[in-house]
């Protein structure tokens, strides 16, 4: 049997996702640097999406930073996901945490082992899935895809 690939639709699924790596990484770093003028902190680190070595405590003022920032971004773009992909908003949370992932591991130079990062980072994929996929239904619910579950 052979694999099928029917490239225009291979385009815009690799256009979508790339516009998604944009959007993401984008949001992450205007509220990151809104996080860091709340927090009045000193210096403002480009690296800081991809830090997990920061040491978790409620009353480190850079932590709170990154998970606060963390959260919320991946809270609006749950939100800005929808209008870019409309109903698989949870297939491209999964992609772009995924290649978080992996973008975190090349910049940091290794594996991020840490649990509070890896329990935060859940929370947000969770969040953006949930939030993405309800808004998704609610605003495309007349033209929502649903799966044929009959052949099970």
């Amino acid at each position: 049997m052979a694999l099928k690939i029917n490239l225009p639709e291979t385009k815009i699924v690799l256009l979508n996702l790339l516009i998604c790596v944009v959007v993401f990484y984008t949001v992450y770093y205007v509220v990151l640097s809104i996080c860091f003028t709340a927090f009045r902190l000193e210096m403002f680190d480009g690296l800081a999406p991809f830090d997990f070595k920061t040491i978790p405590s409620w009353t480190n003022p850079n932590y709170l930073v990154l998970l606060i920032s963390l959260e919320i971004t991946y809270f609006i773009c749950g939100l800005l996901f929808v209008l870019i992909v409309e109903e698989w908003v949870w297939d491209y949370a999964i992609t772009i945490t995924a290649i978080h992932i992996i973008v975190t591991s090349s910049v940091m130079s290794e594996l991020p082992l840490m649990l509070h990062w890896w329990m935060a980072l859940g929370c947000g994929l969770i969040l953006m899935m949930c939030e993405g996929q309800i808004l998704a239904y609610y605003l495309f619910k007349d033209n929502f895809i649903y799966p044929v579950l009959d052949d099970f």
